[in-house]
């Protein structure tokens, strides 16, 4: 039998955008990072608990060895794949705080889910998170994947991230801000965006974006509204999350 380290972190966190992840970052004390050639791991003190974590970039096999190398390194307690989510449940608000119950992928087997009792008063739950391979933009697709799972929100990550923990015998987490809802439009450009890049290529295509159709400058700046004050929820209620976690 595999013989697994006790924790050494209280959790593990699992971002696949920066832009998730740095205001959580920034709530971090004694940060240290380790720099591989592929991912950087984070390391620090929130709420007076240790944490890690790594920003994996999107889809499901960035995530699953994001997740993988995190369990191997750092040996949390706990698992959380954070991060934003696509609304496909019209009754859920755009800036909604999700803790889903099960994590489904098409021809996968569906994994359950921790739901951290620090965050059940603000968060929905009781609710499945579907993890696709692709960003669904429009409402008939929202409605579409809604019919065909049941499913709540929609990722690109989780039940990669749910695989890894259930792998390594340990609870797995889902924190998801709904960054657009069933009933929004999202650009077709919008892909472009959450790709692995760097922040300038980023501004890039977002630039290329709007060259291509200037009507998408307004659509793409709230956007980038919404996202940081999602972020920022996101961070605060991981914050809660750690400050609840049971002493190791």
């Amino acid at each position: 039998m595999t013989q697994f380290p006790p924790p050494r972190c209280a959790a593990g966190f699992i971002f696949a955008l920066e832009t998730e992840a740095d205001p959580f970052a920034m709530r971090v004390c004694d940060a240290t990072t380790l720099r591989g050639p592929a991912l950087s791991f984070h390391e620090g003190t929130i709420a007076g608990r240790r944490v890690a974590w790594v920003v994996s970039g999107a889809g499901v096999a960035a995530a699953g060895q994001a997740a993988t190398v995190l369990l191997e390194g750092h040996a949390p307690g706990l698992l959380v794949s954070a991060g934003f989510a696509g609304g496909l449940d019209p009754a859920l608000a755009r800036g909604a705080l999700v803790l889903a119950t099960g994590a489904v992928r098409e021809g996968a087997p569906r994994l359950p889910l921790a739901r951290p009792a620090s965050l059940l008063p603000a968060a929905s739950t009781d609710v499945d998170i579907v993890t696709v391979d692709s960003i669904v933009a429009t409402i008939a697709a929202k409605r579409d994947l809604r019919a065909a799972t049941g499913a709540a929100i929609v990722d690109m990550e989780t039940h990669a991230v749910a695989a890894a923990a259930a792998a390594a015998r340990i609870p797995c987490a889902s924190v998801r801000i709904v960054s657009d809802a069933a009933g929004d439009e999202l650009p077709a450009d919008i892909a472009r965006l959450v790709i692995p890049q760097s922040a300038f290529r980023r501004a890039g295509a977002a630039l290329a974006a709007i060259g291509r159709k200037p009507a998408a400058a307004g659509t793409l700046w709230r956007l980038w509204e919404h996202a940081v004050v999602d972020s920022r929820a996101l961070a605060a209620a991981l914050e809660r999350l750690v400050a609840a976690l049971p002493e190791a």
